[in-house]
């Protein structure tokens, strides 16, 4: 079973959110990575730019597939991880680290309270 840190939330998409001050980062799980295998590319969306919870918000790319990157919560990006452009395996490095993928100022933080907690998606890996 994957690391799943219990500081975090969770989509059902297997996008983790981490609230901190008033920004939110964002990033994928280490069950994502995994099942993607070796990230290659990682689309990242322009710093201004705003997300919409359970919208596209870029792409992701490994050996194995192409996977959507679905905003957990709306707002407006105010930080983009540039490293992951020269070295995408970032994310399979460290994905609840340096491995994280945007940084937004959430427009509803309430949204937060509405993702799965640590327990929750942990029960939903394991149905998968």
């Amino acid at each position: 079973m994957s690391d799943i840190p219990k500081d975090l939330k969770y989509t059902k998409d297997h996008e983790w959110a981490r609230q901190q001050g008033n920004t939110v980062i964002i990033g994928v799980t280490a069950h994502a990575q995994e099942a993607l295998g070796d990230v290659v590319y990682v689309e990242l969306p322009k710093v201004g730019s705003t997300l919409t919870a359970g919208k596209q918000f870029g792409v992701i790319e490994s050996t194995k597939a192409v996977s959507e990157l679905f905003a957990p919560l709306s707002g407006k990006v105010v930080k983009v991880n540039d490293v992951l452009s020269d070295n995408p395996q970032t994310v399979n490095a460290d994905p609840y680290g340096s491995g994280w993928i945007v940084e937004i100022e959430p427009s509803d933080a309430q949204q937060l309270g509405e993702l799965m907690d640590a327990a929750a998606y942990e029960t939903l890996v394991k149905k998968a």
